[in-house]
């Protein structure tokens, strides 16, 4: 597992030794004014570590690990209970307030990680769930069509789709998107 860190203030010497002997490796301790994104493009870390309270410093951190989602952890001693459902809100994984014992980071970081992967199962679950929405929108819009313009029942529409989606040796959404874009541009 690898780890990087933003600054030394709150993640204390002996936390770096917890992280070093359970297997971490700590990449790089950035200042607050490193270009971030290209610094968590080129070191790809497991995990984030921001150990900073400014909130402008964590939306950085955020937004730099946005096209590359990883797993953020936030050391703070910031207890305002608006700026840590902020921080969840924006994709921090875990957000400790005032300190951490050394025999508990590598436990926070190992739920932070699993809380990530699972975040990021149901995204890409509700994606994948928007999609099909989105295409079955599409196939019901050419269903209608195909009804109103041969007066044919919805199965018998649907059947023709189906055998032009076979027959091209595409999906049925693709074929249903094409007739509607060949509709809208004769119209």
């Amino acid at each position: 597992m690898q780890a990087k860190r933003r600054s030394p203030r709150l993640l204390a010497p002996v936390h770096c030794a917890c992280l070093l002997e359970s297997g971490y490796n700590i990449l790089a301790a950035l200042p607050p004014d490193a270009d971030l994104e290209a610094q968590i493009a080129q070191l790809q870390p497991d995990v984030i570590i921001v150990d900073e309270q400014s909130d402008a410093a964590l939306k950085k951190v955020v937004a730099a690990a946005a096209n590359e989602r990883r797993p953020i952890v936030c050391f703070t001693e910031d207890d305002d209970k608006g700026k840590m459902h902020a921080a969840i809100e924006a994709g921090v994984a875990a957000y400790v307030v005032a300190g951490l014992s050394s025999e508990r980071v590598k436990a926070v970081l190992d739920v932070a990680i699993a809380r990530f992967e699972v975040d990021q199962k149901l995204r890409r679950e509700l994606s994948e769930t928007r999609l099909k929405l989105a295409e079955r929108k599409v196939i019901e819009r050419a269903k209608g069509l195909l009804m109103e313009r041969h007066r044919c029942t919805e199965d018998e529409a649907y059947h023709k789709l189906r055998r032009l989606a076979m027959d091209k040796n595409l999906k049925l959404s693709e074929v249903a998107q094409r007739m509607l874009d060949v509709v809208d541009l004769l119209t």
